[in-house]
């Protein structure tokens, strides 16, 4: 396997970038609007994270539900120990001079611990990945490896209906207005999937690069789809 290890390591860094940027700034692109929707509202994770479903789409495409399997529990992990360290930074006794210049009210703000939306993050993106990993691998199966696109978007149609639902109701149900809430789980599941539409040409050019240099296609007809089996075969 010459590039895995290289796509692990940007999918994780994408991962923990939106997730720092989620909690960092919510936008409003107050002149973006789509019937009674208001889609102009998102937080600033969406920016990024739809790419992390693109990874996951190659992961799963070339090398196999096995293997993005681990790379979802890599990032999982990964993900609960930024928290973690965050929630003992918080923890820990500030300087004097930085608590003066408000260091503790802009750390708590951004990077501060807060339990709704640290378990929201990590159950959206546990229970979404592994969604479209599935829904991804049985596709190629049934579409005997033709028609990439019908993966790819069809995968994502329903991981990020997952994910985005879980993370917001999770996270901010019964703290934000309901017009509010709907709002946002609007704009960022109609802003993740149209990125992987219009991200299409790039991912059947990155994947077809990818089967050729690694050798590569795996199709999952005997796959244990059990998301807690780590371990590969072999």
């Amino acid at each position: 396997m010459k590039y895995l290890d290289f796509i692990v390591g940007l999918f994780v860094a994408d991962l923990l970038i939106s997730n720092v940027a989620s909690s960092a700034k919510f936008v409003d692109l107050h002149w973006f609007s789509l019937g009674p929707v208001n889609l102009s509202v998102f937080d600033g994770g969406t920016l990024l994270f739809p790419i992390a479903y693109i990874f996951g789409d190659v992961l799963t495409e070339v090398y196999g539900y096995a293997r993005a399997r681990r790379v979802i529990w890599i990032g999982f992990v990964a993900s609960l120990l930024m928290a973690l360290t965050f929630l003992l930074i918080g923890a820990l006794p500030g300087e004097a001079q930085w608590l003066k210049r408000g260091g503790e009210t802009a750390f708590s703000s951004i990077l501060g611990f807060v339990p709704r939306i640290v378990l929201g993050s990590l159950a959206a993106y546990w229970l979404g990945s592994f969604v479209n990993a599935f829904v991804m691998a049985r596709l190629k199966v049934r579409t005997g490896g033709k028609h990439l696109w019908t993966r790819t978007v069809g995968s994502t149609v329903a991981g990020q209906a997952v994910d985005t639902v879980v993370f917001c109701l999770i996270a901010f149900a019964g703290t934000l207005p309901s017009d509010v809430l709907i709002s946002i789980i609007a704009s960022n599941y109609v802003f993740k999937v149209g990125i992987e539409i219009l991200m299409t040409p790039v991912t059947y050019l990155v994947v077809n690069k990818l089967k050729k240099a690694e050798g590569v296609d795996t199709f999952d007809q005997n796959t244990n789809f059990n998301p807690f089996k780590v371990r590969l075969e072999g």
